[in-house]
């Protein structure tokens, strides 16, 4: 059996219920591998399909940690961060297919990671992000604070290990426990139509931050470039360095406040679906909420270096939640403001 036998729609949601007995599966997939060349389509429908993709979270960790190494650049995860968790998700609407189950659900969940992953590769794309050589900057200055063979331990456990099984996590897990419900609820019902639209929103709010910090920032280096103010923008607007405008007035990182959005909603989802008010399936969620906390008070940090006004950002507006409907109003006084930055950074 490749689904575990579930007595009610509750059970979906218990890890010792939908997970535990196929682990077994799990260490005995490499030698099932092996000698099943000829019948992987039917290995493929015979094996549990998290368990599968687990396994597959594994093996990109340590092809990222190859490749990383051999080329001393370690944003290898960051060029299929877009793509992995689609990819897990498809993958459960592929199998239940296969399996003859039932895969609606699914594939509205589908719908909806593909049309996210869409959006951030674009932008991802756009930025240079699959340019030969690019790399996240916050690693090359990480690396200077630690030894190599510290940076190395770094690499496998948390760059190439953490974050590979955690692509996984945050999309592939809620969306399983989705796949158990239709053992009971095969149907697309009204709230996950409401789920959906919300993660669509969710979305589309991504693509208008990420156009707006687009423009904003081509407008910036045109301007370092050559100095004219291109229209739209003003001279004291593109000499802070950074962007307080749209919905950057209101959230220091509203991108980053809808992609927590995006998978929290997912795990609500999934508890939607089983009936539970919580469950062990926002393991993935959690975690990335927790990864953001720390990797966006790292690129702060090194923001509030570089622009002596981040400060006074930071104090009227909240990093991803607003606080103030009021929006930034930019201090009067910026001269003053860079001048007590410089003094206290000497």
């Amino acid at each position: 059996m490749a689904l575990p036998t579930l007595q009610t729609i509750k059970e979906c949601g218990d890890y010792a219920k939908t997970v535990e007995p196929f682990i077994p599966q799990l260490t005995g997939l490499p030698f099932n591998l092996l000698n099943n060349t000829d019948g992987l389509a039917q290995l493929y429908v015979e094996t549990n399909p998290l368990v599968s993709a687990f396994a597959a979270s594994v093996v990109f960790s340590v092809l990222f940690f190859l490749v990383s190494e051999f080329n001393r650049n370690y944003s290898q995860v960051d060029r299929l961060w877009s793509i992995l968790p689609n990819l897990y998700v498809v993958h459960l609407a592929v199998w239940a297919r296969l399996a003859g189950l039932p895969h609606s659900r699914i594939d509205l969940i589908a719908v909806f990671t593909s049309l996210w992953s869409a959006r951030l590769t674009f932008n991802y794309w756009r930025k240079g992000g699959y340019t030969v050589g690019s790399e996240d900057y916050r690693w090359a200055i990480v690396q200077k604070y630690l030894p190599r063979f510290v940076w190395i331990i770094f690499n496998i456990t948390f760059i190439s290990f953490i974050q590979s099984v955690l692509l996984f996590s945050f999309s592939c897990i809620p969306a399983y426990a989705i796949l158990l419900s239709t053992q009971f609820e095969p149907s697309i019902t009204t709230p996950d139509v409401l789920y959906f639209v919300v993660e669509v929103l969710l979305v589309v709010s991504e693509f208008l931050s990420d156009g707006q910090m687009w423009t904003y920032q081509t407008a910036k280096h045109k301007y370092l470039k050559d100095a004219k103010v291109p229209q739209g923008f003003s001279r004291p607007d593109l000499d802070r360095g950074f962007l307080t405008s749209g919905l950057f007035a209101y959230s220091r990182h509203p991108n980053f406040f809808a992609e927590q959005s995006i998978w929290l909603v997912l795990y609500q989802w999934s508890c939607y679906a089983t009936n539970n008010v919580y469950s062990w399936t926002g393991i993935g969620a959690g975690a990335l909420v927790l990864l953001f906390q720390g990797s966006t008070w790292l690129t702060e940090a090194i923001t509030t270096g570089k622009y002596p006004e981040y400060s006074e950002y930071q104090k009227q507006v909240g990093m991803f939640i607003p606080t103030s409907l009021g929006g930034y109003k930019p201090p009067k006084n910026v001269a003053k403001i860079a001048q007590k930055e410089t003094k206290k950074q000497k």
